[in-house]
């Protein structure tokens, strides 16, 4: 509900600027023209992923996980590794921090291994494996749309880097927590889904989203489609599913106020001295320069303003990316850097699971630098 209000106060003062002349009405046409397609996308692929986990499709998944690993934690983690970076780069970050965290700290639980590196590789993973699509990030889908990029084109430049973000997250969540990770545990026995047809429906129905996602089409559209037919099936198998909390009104009402807000900051001119702090070129200094300006503005107020408020100076594909490294992966400090960080804070505290602010703050401090360092070196070298 707080992002909500701070939502609404937002969208008041782009409104109040609107009617004093501040902000254009044609630049808030020009805006609701760009933005109101990639909320369209973030409802609708809200609404599939919901469906697919009330159909038990993660869960299931997780639990065929925990069979393979045989009783190691390593390779149940490296497998939930993988299952957090294909949910991210497909279903967006936000689906990875409030669907998979339940799924991967329930099955830490029932494997009687600590919860705590399981948590932490979901939301890491949510922020850092962000990079390679479109689709795996909103920041993602405005700078696409910014520079008219096809997914296969987009990917192209992200690969390497986004490549890197997750092999150095990996490594350092493995040497915060080397003996929780070597443990043994004793796999439980699967459970089958309640509902088989749900289940099915669900399943072919990602199946068939995921490549449209990278076709080209403008991705609300296979979005809209993947959530109109499960919408069809839970209403016809399990009706009592289809409640108003499935379309992220929060969201959406958060992000439309950050919109209006820093467009009317932009129009203002209040924006223009981040230029100096931008700075210019694709050096890797310069490049370093750019990513860190965009971690440290994620950190300081969420990464969503901090890419607005960037964007004008990253005027080219290269320095695009690299204000993406900074403001996507290296979120990962402060509670607030990303909303998908404070929606997993969420389910954390509603499974029981304590989460430490200092310390994760702290292990970010040391994450970050890294990971930012490092995948913008990768972008640097393969651009």
């Amino acid at each position: 509900m707080r992002i909500a209000i701070i939502g609404g106060v937002l969208l008041l003062v782009g409104a109040v600027a609107a009617v004093f002349g501040v902000l254009p009405l044609e630049a808030v046409a020009d805006l609701a023209g760009r933005v109101v397609p990639i909320l369209v996308f973030v409802v609708a692929v809200t609404i599939v992923a919901e469906l697919a986990d009330e159909a038990g499709l993660f869960r299931v998944i997780a639990e065929r996980l925990a069979g393979i690993a045989r009783g190691r934690a390593l390779l149940l983690w490296l497998l939930v590794l993988v299952l957090a970076t294909a949910s991210t780069v497909f279903l967006s970050l936000d689906t990875t921090a409030v669907l998979l965290t339940p799924v991967v700290v329930a099955l830490a639980a029932h494997a009687r291994i600590s919860p705590i590196p399981f948590a932490l590789t979901t939301v890491w993973i949510a922020n850092t494996g962000s990079l390679l699509l479109p689709v795996s990030n909103l920041t993602n889908l405005l700078a696409a749309e910014h520079l008219g990029l096809h997914p296969l084109q987009f990917a192209a430049i992200t690969a390497a880097p986004a490549l890197v973000a997750v092999v150095v997250t990996a490594a350092v969540l493995f040497a915060t927590r080397p003996r929780q990770l070597l443990a043994r545990f004793e796999p439980e026995t699967a459970t089958p889904p309640d509902d088989r047809v749900l289940f099915r429906t669900a399943a072919i129905t990602l199946a068939a989203l995921v490549p449209l996602l990278v076709s080209g089409i403008e991705v609300w559209i296979p979005a809209c489609a993947a959530a109109a037919v499960l919408v069809v099936a839970f209403a016809v198998r399990r009706p009592a599913a289809l409640r108003g909390s499935l379309v992220p009104w929060q969201l959406v009402v958060f992000a439309s106020g950050l919109f209006l807000a820093v467009e009317a900051l932009h129009a203002a001119h209040a924006t223009d001295m981040l230029a100096a702090i931008a700075g210019t070129g694709e050096g890797p200094l310069e490049l370093l320069r750019l990513a860190g300006v965009g971690a440290a503005s994620a950190n300081l107020v969420n990464n969503l303003p901090a890419y607005l408020a960037l964007e004008p100076f990253a005027d080219d594909p290269v320095r695009l990316v690299a204000l993406l490294i900074g403001v996507n992966a290296g979120a990962i400090i402060t509670p607030w850097g990303s909303l998908a960080t404070l929606l997993w804070h969420q389910r954390l505290v509603s499974m029981g699971v304590e989460i430490s602010w200092p310390r994760f703050m702290l292990l970010g401090l040391l994450a970050a630098p890294l990971v930012v360092v490092s995948a913008t070196l990768a972008l640097s070298f393969s651009a």
